[in-house]
């Protein structure tokens, strides 16, 4: 990676991020997903093909992450952005399986900053309450945007952009001095893809316990899955279909209901 790609990607992660400057709804809502964050690494690193193939995973594996009352148990900006780019920068010539694996991997290493980082950027906001208290008290609301937007935003930054350049400069030094793929067993990443995999389906699962309120919505999930996966029809058409057969289903439900 060159410094302009390190750059805009720890900048990525910093705007994926809660209350970055963009809000939440563009930020941790959208740039922050898996999905879409492997995507704009892809266009960053110039392989989206490789992105995606692990971004798809990754998804599904963080799907059912959460975070209560701000509660952050591992950061998905963080971790599909290191993740993706360490999958990239390392898994040339390697397989899928070997590629997810080392996304699993390196997203490990990114959640895990992540983390450390958020918990870190709650400290360091601490002593902001007292400055927005000192204005409050003095009557002086219009400087309220210091600690608030300037200070709080700083902060954030600081602690998501910079602990991010240092990684990926890590990881850009170790892949330019030795092929850090290679110095990893093929049992090792095999069983990372596997588990990626078994993160996926729990991913999953957790989706569906949400979803499937009543015994037969289980028969049109079934139905679904088995339209797609052994009649080979496009997820995009299928979905349409499901659509259609809702309205109608609830169209039909409405008049029987009036009669």
């Amino acid at each position: 990676m060159i410094t302009a790609q390190i750059v805009l990607i720890g900048l990525f992660i910093y705007l994926g991020s809660i209350g970055s400057i963009v809000g939440n709804t563009i930020g941790w809502y959208t740039l922050g997903r898996p999905l879409v964050a492997s995507f704009v690494t892809g266009i960053i690193l110039g392989d989206v093909p490789t992105a995606m193939a692990v971004g798809i995973p990754l998804q599904i594996m963080y799907m059912g992450n959460v975070t209560p009352g701000g509660a952050v148990a591992w950061d998905l900006s963080y971790a599909t952005y290191i993740g993706t780019s360490g999958a990239i920068v390392f898994g040339q010539g390697m397989g899928t399986t070997g590629i997810i694996g080392l996304a699993v991997v390196f997203a490990g290493i990114g959640g895990l900053v992540g983390q450390l980082m958020w918990n870190v950027s709650y400290a360091l906001n601490l002593p902001l309450n007292r400055v927005a208290h000192k204005y409050a008290e003095a009557g002086e609301t219009k400087k309220m945007y210091i600690p608030n937007v300037v200070l709080g935003q700083l902060i954030g930054f600081a602690c998501r952009f910079i602990p991010a350049v240092i990684v990926l400069s890590s990881m850009t030094a170790a892949s330019a001095q030795a092929d850090f793929a290679a110095l990893i067993p093929g049992w090792v990443t095999t069983a990372l893809g596997v588990f990626g995999g078994m993160m996926a389906a729990l991913g999953m699962g957790i989706i569906l316990s949400f979803l499937l309120k009543k015994q037969y919505h289980i028969v049109i999930f079934f139905a679904g899955f088995i339209l797609v996966t052994y009649f080979k029809l496009n997820i995009m058409a299928v979905a349409i279909v499901a659509v259609i057969a809702a309205v109608l289903y609830y169209a039909a439900a409405s008049e029987k209901k009036a009669v």
